[in-house]
């Protein structure tokens, strides 16, 4: 069965946002991911319970689809490992260097209203816009 990726694309995106207000209304957190595993690693804060539930419902999701459909809605990835190190090393470089991740910020915070979380999701998405024109028409998509 092949899915639609617009139906994939709106249903994780009310499940993500219903996953944030949740976590707001129930805890009082935010729905950041970088920080919810970096506090999970660095076991520096309360909460190990609904963090550790919280990580797991993000690889449970796609484990789902798979078992459902076939595919889990990802697909394979289009580069190596290494490339896939670096580009992970890179994120939580930033997520630090920015204060936080594209789904505290870009979900969480834009919903505030947050000028800062606006900035800083502006910068993501252009960042992103330039490295993939960088990567696909300039570096011939290594």
């Amino acid at each position: 069965m092949h899915m639609n990726p617009f139906l994939i694309a709106t249903f994780g995106g009310i499940l993500i946002g219903l996953s944030a207000i949740l976590l707001m209304a129930a805890l009082g957190s935010i729905a950041g991911v970088s920080g919810i595993v970096g506090s999970l690693i660095s076991g520096s804060a309360s909460g190990w319970d609904w963090r550790v539930a919280f990580v797991s419902g993000l690889v449970a999701g796609p484990a789902l689809l798979w078992l459902l459909f076939g595919e889990s809605g990802i697909g394979a990835p289009q580069v190596g490992l290494p490339w896939m190190a670096l580009a992970g090393l890179l994120v939580g470089v930033g997520t630090g260097i920015g204060g936080g991740c594209t789904s505290g910020h870009g979900v969480c915070g834009v919903a505030r209203l947050s000028r800062r979380s606006l900035l800083a999701t502006a910068v993501f998405m252009a960042s992103g816009i330039v490295a993939v024109y960088v990567i696909r028409h300039l570096l011939g998509g290594l």
